[in-house]
């Protein structure tokens, strides 16, 4: 029962990945929009949730 778990976390895991890479890439216009408009506080806030992103795509890709 344990190996069955596992699996299904892992094919969880695999199924977050083309949604995380998504999302980075939206967030990724969004801070190019941002520095094109010299808006800072836009700037963070996108730089933040990259960080965000780039720490839960490592996850999944390491489960």
């Amino acid at each position: 029962m344990k190996y069955v778990m596992e699996a299904i976390r892992r094919k969880e895991a695999q199924e977050k990945l083309p949604v995380i890479r998504m999302e980075i890439d939206y967030e990724l216009v969004t801070l190019h929009d941002a520095l094109k408009a010299n808006d800072n506080v836009q700037i963070i806030k996108a730089k933040e949730r990259l960080e965000q992103l780039r720490l839960q795509l490592q996850k999944a890709e390491n489960e």
